[in-house]
């Protein structure tokens, strides 16, 4: 008797299997909404030191420098800030760095959210990037659900009302 060709002995893929084979391109190294948390994280606290931040921050040259106004300025954060010492100076010697304080506040927490894994320029576009996707989600614009109301009308509500006669819903019922 002859074998049926189109079965085949064993199945070479099972259905719910996880694919071993990873995807095209570079390996991403670092996490975008890490860095984008750590951004805010790093904008909340600079809002709040930046008044006595920033004039010993503006003054300091060298490392040494960064790290005291950090451990002057933002007492009870500078252990936040003081090992990214190197890279707040070189985002400060940028040429683009801004003149307004809360763009300055911006940039500074944006570029040191990369901690040294990307460079400061990176750092602000993951940002930038994350923020534009969280802006562009989508939302839910209009709820509508089925009624019985007690002027007769039985259908879809419009904004939690009756259409027919514009009764709402009872507070205990939606919270």
């Amino acid at each position: 008797m002859a074998t049926d060709k189109r079965t085949s002995k064993s199945p070479k893929k099972g259905l719910d299997t996880f694919s071993q084979k990873r995807g095209r391109g570079r390996p991403r190294t670092v996490h975008f909404k890490k860095i984008s948390l750590l951004a805010e994280h790093n904008r909340r606290i600079l809002d709040q030191v930046w008044g006595s931040l920033w004039p010993l921050l503006s003054m300091s040259k060298s490392e040494e420098e960064v790290t005291k106004a950090f451990e002057q300025g933002a007492r009870p954060c500078a252990s936040h800030f003081v090992p990214d010492a190197a890279l707040t100076l070189e985002v400060l010697r940028e040429k683009t760095f801004p003149t307004r304080q809360k763009s300055r506040i911006n940039f500074l927490a944006d570029s040191l959210a990369g901690r040294g894994v990307v460079s400061p320029r990176r750092s602000r576009d993951i940002c930038s990037a994350e923020r534009a996707r969280a802006k562009s989600e989508h939302h839910i614009l209009r709820r509508e659900y089925y009624v019985e109301c007690s002027c007769g009308y039985e259908g879809p509500a419009k904004d939690n009302a009756c259409r027919k006669c514009g009764a709402t819903n009872p507070p205990t019922l939606f919270g």
